[in-house]
């Protein structure tokens, strides 16, 4: 029955009616802060075994409120200001069962019990801590003579007031009584009062002894406490001590033979003191010693003899030092070690190692290795996590003399893989974590790429924080006997469906960012974790969300921690919610949308083929489609002459060779019978001794049409620009387009349009590029004979319009 935390100020006989079933009842906390307790308030339960008077800061006990509970085990009256009357009166003369008395946080200044604690002989358990008692001498217990306590806990007390004399005067306050553990910690024990309360406890049979915190050393601002020697804990010999608690504390050197009268120890706790130096023979004498615990202390170094003496030791704690130097013997007077830790500790090397005997475990955490290549370690497990390893292959190596079954490299370094060593295939690697790495750079330099392959043991492997966005092909298939893959808090976007190995039952990729994932992946898997990943909920998720709904697969984690991410409308609706009824039509559609796509991927592939096809070979369709047309139609009649020449050709001297062989060979016919038109050049109808102007002007006008080749040569040839000056004037005497330009070469605008004649014509008319492609030749040409042959008028309100416009002014040349 629970009453707590109410506004309840007394209690009686009539309180409870007859509850005979009743084992627990809690009157804890009672806000008004007081409680009185009457006489007979729980005769009406009598089966109680369990009674909580605790938090009622005033509480009021009648000394027979406790009458009829003859079953009480527990009786729990922490922090009531109760006083040591309460122990020294008769309140337990009907509790012949009670096994345990809480009276934590109270006042007690004294330690009295009544002598019918005598006749309790099921009492073992009594907490006293965080109380007032500052003395407690011989004969102050009689009442608990000839028990055995379990557990006596005076922490937290004012003893601290008796110094060394007192003691001596007080005697053994615990003669005759045998304790499992008694606590005596911070009651502010240094070197002095310690020994001299080990002297009093003389012959007391003590298991456990808890001093545990104290002010043993010089610590800051008490320089002048000792830390203890020899003969502190001398007084306990007898005392056939099991576990000796010492830890935070300010014990900076330990002492030669400081341990010497301890033969029977089995544990010693030295965690959080100070402790830099290790004295020669400091643990001799320990010769049972089991477990050794000197976490959180000072230790830089580690020398041959630190730990001599302790030839049964199977258990060491060397963490949250600033270990760094250990020599090579350090541990090797310690033939039945099993276990040591040295987490977080300031080691570079691993050369102590090889003089280990046969370990269990050790925890190398967070210490500062940079490699393990050459480390020669007999343990079946070790933890290598947080360290400053780099190179994956230096593990490798590590791996081909040990005997490992499970090891950690969980938040080191490794980016890079030089491996040129093959794991042996009898190894014997059960578990490897090599979370919070950086594999993914290892693998995108394809390296290491056979890493799994011959740990056909491996049943757990952690890959989670790798970075990871896809795996090698076959990466994991030397892994026949996985049974846990962790690939959480990577980038994977989808598994591949034959990456996984067969014999695995557990595979974690939550908070990843699967989107669509295939549920065939998963068919094989008793469990999976998919939390926290990036669904998109849309049609191509149907088969995925219908094996999430049916499948035996244990989903691990709440269903609503699988949810959506996209789209907009449905982020973060849990999957188990979303329906998807409309992809039912769209699966109908599916098969002509793919007859669709085919026949729009045919028609595109067709056409870009075409155009390639026709970009590569278009100079010979235009031949073929010129002997087509010579074969189809009739040649049309040549047309009257009406001038002597069909065309003047104008070009620059230093262009005449290949203006010859690409013009005058393929369209004067004085060259070939096949070609049609009678050309008009200087070198060969120019009349000798005759004035070159008038030359021009007489080929000009006894020409249809006048062709000219413009080049850099010509633009910088006088005598040109002068015949395309003349050719010009042509246009607004017969209002005909009788001149052709030919751009050759790479001349831009700017360099055409500086020439005034030029810049008109290109203002008024189209001109002629020759191609750069060598198939296109045939076409310009073709072209060009058409334009010969065509006659192109002109309107003559076009003349007037561009009469000013296009004036053209003649460049001055000077003739030599």
């Amino acid at each position: 029955m629970i009453l707590s935390d109410n506004y309840i100020l007394e209690v009686n006989l009539t309180s409870f009616p007859p509850l005979l079933n009743l084992l627990r009842l809690k009157l804890d906390g009672q806000r008004n802060e007081r409680l009185t307790v009457h006489k007979d308030s729980f005769k009406n339960l009598p089966n109680l075994i369990e009674l909580d008077l605790s938090f009622n800061k005033n509480l009021v006990l009648d000394q027979d409120a406790f009458t009829g509970l003859f079953h009480l085990e527990n009786l729990v009256l922490y922090y009531n200001r109760l006083n040591s009357s309460f122990l020294e009166n008769d309140y337990f003369k009907d509790l012949t069962n009670l096994v345990f008395i809480d009276l934590s946080y109270n006042d007690l200044t004294y330690l009295k019990p009544h002598p019918k604690f005598y006749n309790l002989y099921r009492f073992e358990l009594l907490d006293l801590k965080e109380n007032k008692i500052s003395r407690v001498c011989e004969g102050d217990l009689h009442s608990f003579q000839q028990k055995k306590i379990t557990v006596l806990d005076i922490s937290y007390n004012h003893l601290y007031y008796l110094n060394a004399a007192d003691w001596e005067q007080c005697g053994n306050p615990f003669r005759n009584i045998e304790f499992d553990t008694i606590n005596l910690g911070g009651n502010g024990f240094n070197e002095r009062t310690t020994k001299a309360l080990c002297n009093a406890l003389n012959g007391t049979k003590i298991f456990h002894l808890k001093l545990s915190p104290h002010l043993m050393g010089p610590g800051f601002e008490f320089h002048s406490f000792k830390d203890p020697d020899n003969s502190t804990f001398a007084g306990l010999e007898n005392s056939d001590l099991a576990i000796l608690d010492i830890s935070v504390g300010y014990i900076f050197t330990l002492q030669p033979l400081l341990f010497g009268r301890f033969s029977k120890l089995l544990l010693l706790n030295l965690a959080k003191n100070k402790i830099n130096q290790i004295q020669k023979n400091a643990f001799h004498g320990l010769q049972s010693l089991q477990i050794l615990n000197m976490s959180f202390n000072l230790l830089g170094e580690l020398y041959n003899d630190a730990f001599d003496g302790l030839p049964n030791l199977q258990q060491i704690h060397l963490n949250d030092n600033h270990i760094g130097p250990i020599q090579i013997n350090a541990f090797k007077n310690l033939p039945k070690l099993e276990f040591v830790d040295l987490m977080n500790n300031a080691i570079t090397n691993l050369q102590f190692c090889e003089s280990l005997p046969l370990l269990q475990f050790i925890n190398l955490k967070q210490n500062k290795l940079t490699s393990v290549k050459d480390a020669k370690i007999k343990t079946p497990t070790i933890n290598f996590s947080e360290n400053q390893l780099t190179n994956l292959a230096d593990f490798f190596e590590f791996l081909k003399s040990a005997t490992i079954q499970n090891t950690s490299l969980r938040k080191n370094r490794l980016t890079t893989c030089n491996y040129q060593v093959s794991i042996p295939k009898n190894n014997s690697l059960l578990h490897l974590d090599l979370s919070d790495n950086m594999i993914q750079l290892i693998w995108e330099k394809d390296t290491c790429l056979e890493m799994f392959r011959n740990l056909s043991s491996l049943q757990f492997l952690e890959l989670s924080s790798n970075h990871l966005r896809s795996f090698p092909r076959g990466i994991f298939s030397g892994l026949t006997s996985l049974q846990i893959l962790n690939l959480s808090s990577n980038f994977l976007t989808g598994v591949p469906s034959d990456i996984l190995p067969i014999s695995l039952h557990t595979l974690d990729v939550s908070r990843n960012q699967l989107f669509s994932p295939n549920p065939d992946v998963f068919l094989r898997l008793g469990t999976i974790d998919i939390r926290y990943n990036q669904f998109i909920c849309q049609c191509p998720l149907v088969n995925f969300l219908i094996w999430l709904n049916e499948t035996n697969t244990t989903i691990l984690g709440d269903p609503n921690d699988i949810y959506c991410a996209y789209p907009d409308r449905l982020k973060f609706a849990p999957l188990h919610t979303i329906e998807f009824s409309m992809c039912d039509e769209l699966a109908a559609l599916r098969q002509l949308m793919f007859a669709l796509f085919v026949f729009t991927s045919v028609v595109i592939l067709t056409f870009m083929t075409a155009v390639i096809i026709y970009n590569h070979f278009r100079g010979v369709f235009f031949g073929l489609y010129k002997r087509l047309i010579k074969s189809v139609l009739e040649e049309e009649p040549p047309e009257e002459k009406t001038f002597k020449y069909d065309a003047y050709l104008c070009y620059a001297t230093k262009d005449f060779t290949w203006v010859e062989n690409v013009f005058i060979k393929n369209l004067d016919s004085d060259y070939c019978d096949r070609n049609r038109f009678k050309l008009c050049f200087e070198e060969r109808n120019f009349m000798p001794g005759e004035d070159h102007i008038i030359n021009i002007r007489d080929s000009i006008w006894n020409s249809k049409k006048t062709i000219c080749v413009v080049t850099k040569h010509f633009l910088n040839d006088g005598w040109c620009v002068e015949a395309f000056n003349y050719a010009q004037s042509r246009y607004f005497t017969e209002l005909k387009n009788v001149l052709i330009m030919i751009v050759v070469g790479s001349l831009s605008q700017y360099q055409l349009r500086k020439y005034k004649p030029i810049r008109a014509y290109m203002q008024r008319c189209e001109y002629l590029t020759w191609p750069e492609d060598d198939q296109d030749v045939d076409w310009f040409l073709s072209r060009l004979c058409y334009k010969i042959l065509r006659e192109e008028k002109v309107k003559n309100r076009d003349v007037k319009v561009r009469t000013l416009s296009s004036t053209v002014e003649l460049q001055q040349i000077n003739v030599s």
